[in-house]
């Protein structure tokens, strides 16, 4: 059965996870859509993304099979091969949308545990209903988070709330992740909160999008000297271009702007 489906209106993809009987639960073939449904929306004209899952769950993590099936795989050859630049294919789950070139929001409800936080951490914001549950829940197994959060996650919380989560594995509910930093924001509605909001950046300058992504994850772990200069660059390919031209343009004859 199909772990994920990909539409795209008005520009805006919606990657929804489809596996909602298993609170959207990660076993090989989710992984492998997941990363499928990636490369899908960065070839496409999709201006924004969201990422969600259908039913009761965002996502419940790694499916409990899974762990069974680890006793008998190579796990450091499966583990240690980087396959995606920098990173393994669990890995690349989460990374692969801080990679895509336009803002992913994600749409939380239920339970966000262990790879599907990793998962969420992706985005570059958490919309969350006020009953989500979110949890750095590998230490339950006797494991390290290890899809892409101790990269994500330290940008996000202070150290000793990052300790506090990994060491414990305990859910907290949304109020507070949003107080902690994992949450952007709650709704009542995540899901439609996450599309007005993808709607509402995919009518804003294509290009100024692609670039103010590209600056905030260069300005998240390059030099300052490296950071300066990245502005100026972004900048200089902004200027007196297209999209830039009919941005102002349309703010001057006080209608929409339409891109190209």
């Amino acid at each position: 059965m199909a772990r994920v489906s990909v539409t795209l209106e008005d520009h805006v993809a919606t990657v929804m996870l489809t596996r909602g009987d298993k609170m959207n639960a990660l076993d090989d073939e989710m992984i492998a859509a997941i990363l499928a449904a990636a490369e899908e929306v960065g070839a496409s004209g999709a201006r924004a993304v969201v990422l969600a899952g259908e039913g009761r769950s965002f996502c419940a993590g790694l499916d409990l099979q899974s762990f069974a099936r680890m006793a008998g795989m190579d796990v450091e050859g499966w583990l240690m091969a980087r396959s995606h630049h920098d990173a393994n294919g669990m890995q690349e789950v989460a990374l692969a949308w801080r990679r895509l070139q336009v803002p992913v929001i994600a749409a939380l409800q239920g339970a966000v545990y262990g790879g599907g936080l990793q998962l969420a951490l992706g985005a570059d914001v958490r919309i969350a209903a006020p009953d989500a549950q979110l949890a750095v829940m590998e230490m339950k197994w006797g494991l390290v988070p290890d899809m892409g959060g101790m990269v994500l996650l330290p940008s996000l919380v202070r150290s000793d709330v990052l300790r506090l989560l990994t060491y414990t594995a305990q859910p907290v509910g949304a109020e507070q992740a949003e107080r902690w930093g994992l949450v952007t924001r709650l709704a009542e509605d995540p899901l439609a909160e996450a599309q007005a909001l993808a709607r509402q950046i995919a009518g804003q300058s294509p290009s100024a999008i692609r670039a103010a992504k590209r600056l905030i994850g260069q300005a998240e772990q390059d030099s300052r000297p490296e950071v300066l200069l990245a502005e100026s660059r972004e900048q200089v390919g902004l200027i007196g271009k297209p999209d830039q031209v009919e941005v102002v343009t349309a703010q001057m004859q006080k209608r929409a702007p339409v891109f190209k």
